[in-house]
């Protein structure tokens, strides 16, 4: 099943947002930090039915479009339980502290570990992975073999965990025991920064070798 993922660099702190569609023309919108006008002339353009906005986490450089999005489309958002009160709080999203504020409305759809978001032929699953925020997650198209990681894991790098409810313990157990199980050739598409893949993190990320 052919997937295309579009990328755009939005937003006040350059997070990686995706536009992610199957043969079927359905697709979500993963982290729209900001850029709404750009995201949402891609998606005219290339025809895409969006059945969800995907929120990895809940810090204001991740969110900034969610409603703007949400509006123009008529779409659902889906974030971790944990991490849905930041949505509507810059203190708590931080954004506050960013120099710029951010706020969105609460969640239509919370998700947690082993939940699972469907379109088209395509199948996410939900992989709960704190550390950088309580309710981090991965969203994970085994068969097509991406991992939607958000601030869990970068190129030879792991997520801040000096954030309010972060942990350095507990992100990287998340990461060895939830996306290190994936195969090596899994790409990890990043909220900053560029691709890696499972295998290039395996071997080469510090974080990753004790």
């Amino acid at each position: 099943m052919p997937i295309k993922i579009k990328s755009f660099i939005v937003g006040p702190i350059d997070v990686n947002c995706y536009i992610v569609s199957d043969d079927t023309n359905e697709g979500v919108i993963v982290d729209a930090g900001g850029g709404a006008k750009e995201i949402l002339d891609y998606v005219a353009k290339e025809h895409i039915n969006v059945k969800a906005l995907l929120n990895t986490h809940g810090h204001g450089d991740h969110i900034g479009a969610n409603d703007e999005i949400r509006d123009a489309l008529n779409v659902p958002l889906y974030i971790h339980a944990l991490d849905n009160p930041m949505l509507t709080d810059p203190r708590k999203n931080l954004s506050a502290y960013m120099g710029f504020m951010a706020v969105a409305r609460p969640a239509e759809n919370l998700v947690g570990e082993g939940d699972k978001i469907t379109f088209g032929h395509t199948t996410l699953n939900v992989l709960h992975t704190p550390g950088h925020s309580p309710g981090g997650v991965c969203y994970v198209d085994e068969a097509d073999g991406l991992a939607f990681v958000g601030d869990t894991l970068f190129q030879g790098s792991i997520g801040r965990t000096d954030f309010p409810g972060g942990s350095e313990v507990t992100l990287v157990r998340g990461i060895k025991d939830k996306l290190m199980k994936l195969d090596d050739d899994v790409r990890v598409l990043t909220g900053h920064g560029p691709m890696t893949t499972i295998g290039y993190e395996r071997r080469f990320n510090m974080f990753l070798q004790w």
